[in-house]
């Protein structure tokens, strides 16, 4: 029960926090500096967590507030479902579109959806059977790149498979997801950022970095994205390869963790366990063990990611700084380019409502973005 009141003491904090806050949001946050929102336009890569914060403030308040700002931001999302130029579809359209469209059943929001899955199989590269992660179609450069975080724009193709009867979604997602399963996970567990291939034959290359340390480390956030990814792919496909290759990912990230149980932002660098933290991955990982304890009846996935969400919601809130806009701090975007270093990102504060909702609220968790599965 103390754990389960810490977390309602968080989400609460959270909500509190929003309500100051969001009113005065009129475009995407995309991290922060001196702890103030900065912002983008058209959402960037991460457009599709603010309103999907949103959407969880409200099913954990019943403010009605919450569900009309989760709305207009998700409108101004519109001109990205035609987005051929990113992977990153799945992240902008599924908090926010799918979402908004299971919670209100307005079809406007399945059609986005279903059009932004349509732009997103265009990045499809079928000899070396992967979804390019950078660059736009025309662009030579990343051609061949793919990356574990891409693990989790799939589901939206699962959405649009289930909803228009087409296989052709499902089919390129589980055809990515069998590539990175064959080319990331390490030996131990660990995984890289960036596996190459070439781009006109589809031969492998070999691994690479953007945001880990190395090619041979082990970027937090990259091995939470690939947990959850391939729990999530199980999910929709019943594939056993899948749920063990998340059991492996898992098992990697549970052992890696310091006993304060908030991740470093690679579990590889060379200053850790004493490096500095990256809260977004202790939210992400703490969902996908939460969902990987459902899939695989282990209550030690549930019990880590308990202890993750203590953590998070007792050593990396901002409630002692009265300037804060954001409910997560100690978050690293990337460390290398020296680019938001102890920050707050909003898919930190968007993760850690899920998760925290996965335990308090699964059912409204639920009817927000799937738990079910197949």
């Amino acid at each position: 029960m103390e754990t389960a009141r810490t977390l309602r003491e968080a989400a609460d904090y959270a909500v509190d926090k929003l309500r100051a806050v969001a009113p005065g949001v009129s475009a995407f946050p995309v991290g922060t500096k001196f702890e103030k929102w900065t912002y983008s336009q058209n959402g960037d890569w991460v457009g599709g967590f603010w309103p999907g914060t949103l959407w969880m403030a409200w099913l954990h308040s019943g403010d009605g507030q919450f569900r009309t700002l989760a709305l207009d931001s998700a409108r101004k999302l519109a001109p990205r479902q035609y987005d051929t130029g990113t992977h990153d579809l799945g992240f902008l359209f599924y908090p926010s579109w799918v979402t908004a469209w299971r919670l209100t059943g307005d079809d406007t929001w399945r059609a986005g959806a279903l059009k932004a899955a349509d732009s997103l199989i265009q990045r499809y590269n079928p000899r070396g059977r992967f979804l390019r992660a950078w660059g736009s179609l025309n662009d030579p450069n990343n051609a061949g790149r793919v990356i574990i975080d891409t693990m989790m724009n799939l589901d939206l193709l699962a959405f649009a498979g289930r909803q228009t009867g087409d296989a052709k979604y499902l089919d390129i997602a589980v055809e990515h997801a069998k590539t990175a399963q064959r080319v990331f996970p390490r030996a131990d567990g660990s995984t890289p950022h960036v596996y190459d291939f070439d781009p006109v034959t589809g031969a492998p290359i070999g691994p690479g970095t953007v945001q880990g340390y190395s090619p041979t480390s082990c970027w937090s956030r990259g091995q939470a994205w690939g947990l959850y990814g391939f729990t999530t792919m199980y999910r929709r496909t019943g594939n056993q390869q899948f749920l063990a290759t998340a059991r492996k990912l898992a098992d990697f990230a549970v052992g890696a963790l310091t006993e304060d149980h908030v991740p470093v932002w690679d579990f590889r660098a060379p200053q850790q366990p004493h490096d500095i933290k990256d809260a977004s991955a202790g939210a992400i990982m703490a969902c996908g063990l939460l969902d990987l304890a459902v899939a695989t009846g282990r209550q030690d996935y549930r019990a880590v990611a308990l202890r993750i969400l203590t953590a998070l919601s007792q050593t990396c809130l901002t409630e002692k700084s009265a300037r804060a806009e954001a409910v997560v701090a100690r978050c690293t975007r990337n460390r290398p380019a020296e680019d938001g270093i102890e920050v707050s990102l909003p898919y930190a504060d968007y993760y850690l409502l899920e998760g925290i909702l996965r335990v308090l609220r699964p059912q409204d968790v639920d009817r927000a973005i799937d738990l079910s599965t197949v």
